[in-house]
């Protein structure tokens, strides 16, 4: 192993995978190639120490949306960033409630796909766990070592952005976070993406920790703010 840090590009048209490819490998990255949905689980079967899947929303076969809920039922926390042609906010939306990281719309630039895999590589590597890997509220437990959530003793499967947003609210319980703050504190100061991802995400952690996610009583809304962890 060279020690470089492994991404599965998922994309159909060969000119614009070469052009990705090409340009991560020039920024240090070891890259597999897939060029549709199956041939992506297969690569995803084969392939050991793949950090992060950048998936094209448009593929032949299995769609993107479709190898992203394969990729999250088997539980894994691995990086997934989306790429669409279309600029629709359903398909964004779509996207990360099917479990992805972040998105990217087409056209986009090489140092604006850089960053974003940069950044999710960051968060992927997570916060050194302190001491007290354990964080409690009410019936969740937290560990900062494992980073894994229970919820009376039950394991809730999170994605790293998941896992990333639960510790920020039990570290600030009963704080209201705004939307930006969340923002800074999970997708780092550098994320030029939209403040939507926060919404959305809170959505798909709601269905996750929620007795009730249309009526939530954790996750709670701060109208017109952002978002409070009931304690």
């Amino acid at each position: 192993m060279n020690g470089k840090k492994k991404i599965l590009v998922v994309e159909d048209e060969a000119s614009i995978r070469s052009f990705i490819v090409i340009n991560l490998s020039r920024a240090g990255y070891e890259v597999v190639e897939a060029e549709s949905g199956e041939a992506a689980i297969e690569s995803l079967e084969r392939e050991t120490g793949v950090g992060v899947v950048l998936l094209d929303v448009m593929l032949p076969g299995i769609d993107g949306f479709e190898v992203c809920r394969r990729i999250r039922a088997k539980g894994s926390k691995i990086g997934i960033i989306m790429l669409t042609a279309r600029a629709q906010e359903v398909d964004r939306v779509t996207g990360l409630m099917t479990g992805a990281d972040d998105y990217v719309t087409k056209p986009f630039s090489p140092t604006e796909l850089i960053a974003r895999i940069d950044a999710l590589y960051r968060r992927l590597g997570g916060l050194v766990a302190e001491d007290n890997d354990r964080i409690v509220s009410g019936p969740f437990e937290l560990n900062t070592r494992n980073r894994t959530l229970d919820k009376n003793d039950k394991r809730i499967r999170l994605t790293q952005v998941e896992y990333t947003i639960m510790r920020y609210f039990l570290e600030n319980p009963d704080k209201a976070i705004s939307r930006e703050d969340m923002l800074v504190a999970v997708w780092g100061d550098d994320y030029n993406g939209e403040l939507k991802i926060v919404d959305v995400n809170i959505r798909r952690l709601r269905i996750k920790i929620e007795d009730d996610p249309a009526f939530p009583s954790y996750i709670q809304t701060v109208w017109g703010y952002g978002y409070k962890w009931n304690s």
